[in-house]
């Protein structure tokens, strides 16, 4: 196995820890705090890019383009996935996070009239199949966890509702990269990153500013805290480049195969460290999405000439 699909690996264990990584951090911290706090860490990292002469070069039609990024990839996806994990388990959460490759499948299908391949659609039926089993599922296997004094328990009641966020978060996710396609032609990955968490921040912040009236930071603890600055650290920069330098040097069918470690990564948080209790369903759901990303992965079977 070598380093570059390693590379791809340990970004989608990022990814789906995260999911779990997230619902433990809102328990105690305002969601629109904590996506505040994620920009503003990432920012800080990534400003050395920001460099007025190299942004000069952007053209007005780029930087609508990645205010639109921003606004659906990092602004509304930060707020309904967070929303949602608050609100289902890990388990349900990384299930329907990995159903992005179909998600963005149906949507180039749908707005880039790009038609999709008989196996791309296996896959986006799988992924349908998946999230619709473990939305069905909303009401079995939360979290065994006790509720912290002070915190709503959102288990059972807003599993639902917590579910139908991650899929918007998905959608959001999806529509991110439908629209980064025209921009990579003329921007690097990690320009793109840069800037529309510039904007993200942006849109963020009188949200994030309304959070902290009457909160109180020494009632979060220290590894909590942690775990604030590893979320924005892995989420926005760790997954990222890692996927952009293994994705380089490993073929496309064999890199859509590595996505299903992230609900495997988010399943494992959720019952090892969140103690949660998957069900039956939760396990079908997770068979249909890994079966539909290993289905659209495959390379086609090349067909020998017929000889004349």
């Amino acid at each position: 196995m070598n380093r570059y699909v390693l590379f791809l690996i340990a970004s989608m264990l990022f990814v789906g820890s995260n999911v779990g990584i997230g619902k433990s951090i809102v328990v105690v911290v305002p969601i629109l705090l904590f996506a505040l706090l994620r920009f503003v860490i990432a920012v800080i990292v990534l400003s050395p890019l920001y460099r007025i002469a190299k942004m000069r070069l952007v053209t007005r039609g780029e930087w609508v383009n990645l205010f639109l990024q921003a606004f659906f990839g990092t602004f509304l996806f930060t707020l309904l996935m967070l929303g949602g994990v608050h609100r289902t388990t890990a388990v349900a959460a990384g299930v329907i996070t990995s159903t992005i490759p179909a998600v963005v499948a149906l949507l180039a299908w749908i707005f880039l009239k790009e038609r999709p391949r008989p196996r791309a659609v296996v896959a986006i039926v799988l992924a349908i199949v998946g999230v619709v089993v473990v939305t069905l599922a909303r009401d079995a296997g939360q979290t065994a966890a006790a509720v912290p004094a002070g915190q709503t328990d959102t288990g059972s009641s807003g599993s639902l509702v917590g579910n139908l966020m991650v899929l918007g978060a998905v959608f959001c996710e999806s529509t991110y990269v439908i629209l980064s396609r025209r921009l990579t032609q003329t921007l690097s990955p990690i320009d793109i990153c840069a800037y529309t968490h510039a904007f993200g921040l942006m849109l963020m912040l009188p949200f994030g500013l309304a959070s902290l009236v009457g909160f109180d930071f020494a009632s979060v603890p220290p590894l909590t805290w942690g775990l604030v600055v590893w979320y924005a650290l892995s989420a926005s920069i760790f997954s990222f480049v890692l996927w952009m330098k293994g994705i380089r040097h490993v073929p496309g069918s064999l890199a859509g195969v590595f996505t299903a470690m992230l609900p495997v990564a988010a399943a494992a948080y959720g019952i090892f460290v969140l103690g949660e209790r998957p069900t039956v369903a939760h396990g079908i759901a997770l068979v249909c999405v890994i079966a539909g990303i290993s289905i659209a992965s495959l390379r086609p079977r090349k067909v020998p000439p017929v000889a004349s």
